[in-house]
């Protein structure tokens, strides 16, 4: 089944293919936080200290978005798509307990079960770092738990519940390059999807964590291409010489984007690998065509129903024979050193 009649059929597979095939699809993404979010390990936020652009060559801190802080939020959004309209061995799918290897989530993304199976992913996610630097980028609040009346005491008692957190201020803006290797086109469309739809990222994503994916194109090659942090380095260059960072002023969203697109546009340019590139007006009918995918709850559903049927074809043929075989193996390995045991 065809979905997509911008994109030509030479930039997927058929179905998913058991070895690396080099076929790549990158999704350029910014993230923009729209609320306060915590990317954070061991309770204070994650940084690094890197240089600030590529041609601007001093040292800042950026905050830093790790890679599992972006696909865990997005393949959970897949999972919860596939329960809600019933599609494959979904139901039986416990993220980071138990996992089916046969859905979209499990192939796609990838899944690690001790010593029985495992698959390496296909997506492919790195870390991405903020434009603006460490200290422009943050702010501590203190936080409270108050009683029932809603004040800190109570018959005399003053509650000790009051701490102080680092939250990442609304307006930063994390690039963010997701790479989809050997895609198929329903594998496309899943991934895609994904990105789209989810809106909370980092600790705390019941009451803040509100993070906007604003995709600005795709890229199709036969190789990876820059990362994220060159990518943002660039983007800091154009946007400093253009007198668009004014701290502790936001950056403007309008700004970043047009600077972005430039970044991704000449950076592109100087790339060795063979590529097709929609960015700015040549993806826009592309985009509107998956969001006509995505948005319609029909084919939505036939994607999903897709995606999940080539998922369980690989599955069947390179990930749970594998397991079969290997379980059998084990079996008879206990059953040779018990007769061993007996015979001694």
């Amino acid at each position: 089944m065809t979905f997509l009649k911008t994109l030509d059929s030479k930039f997927f597979h058929s179905e998913i293919p058991a070895k690396p095939m080099g076929k790549y699809a990158h999704f350029i993404t910014i993230r923009i936080t729209e609320s306060f979010p915590l990317f954070q390990t061991d309770g204070e936020l994650n940084k690094a200290r890197v240089r600030a652009g590529i041609e601007h060559k001093e040292p800042i801190s950026r905050l830093a978005m790790f890679k599992r802080k972006q696909s865990t939020p997005e393949r959970l959004t897949g999972r919860e798509l596939l329960r809600n309209y019933k599609i494959g061995n979904s139901e039986n799918c416990d993220y980071n307990v138990e996992f089916s290897k046969t859905t979209p989530d499990c192939i796609l993304y990838g899944f690690a079960i001790g010593d029985s199976s495992s698959e390496k992913s296909k997506v492919v996610v790195d870390t991405a770092y903020s434009i603006t630097p460490f200290d422009d980028s943050h702010l501590n609040f203190t936080l409270n738990a108050p009683f029932e009346n809603g004040t800190m005491s109570r018959q005399g008692e003053v509650t000790s519940r009051i701490n102080s957190q680092d939250h990442i201020l609304p307006q930063v803006f994390f690039p963010s390059i997701v790479t989809l290797k050997d895609p198929t086109e329903s594998g496309f469309l899943y991934v895609f999807n994904n990105i789209l739809r989810t809106r909370h990222y980092g600790a705390q994503t019941t009451r803040t964590g509100r993070v906007r994916n604003e995709l600005i194109g795709v890229i199709f090659g036969d190789g990876e291409i820059f990362s994220n942090l060159y990518w943002t380095q660039k983007i800091y260059d154009l946007m400093n010489d253009g007198g668009k960072i004014n701290a502790p002023d936001p950056l403007n969203e309008d700004d970043v984007l047009e600077a972005a697109t430039q970044a991704i546009t000449q950076l592109m340019s100087k790339e060795f690998i063979s590529h097709t590139d929609f960015i700015g007006s040549a993806f826009t009918p592309l985009l509107d065509e998956v969001k006509s995918i995505t948005s319609n709850e029909t084919k939505l559903t036939e994607m999903l129903t897709q995606a999940n049927a080539e998922s369980e074809t690989y599955a069947k043929k390179w990930v749970l024979k594998g397991s079969k075989s290997s379980d059998s193996d084990k079996k008879d390995k206990k059953g040779s050193k018990k007769a061993a045991t007996a015979t001694e």
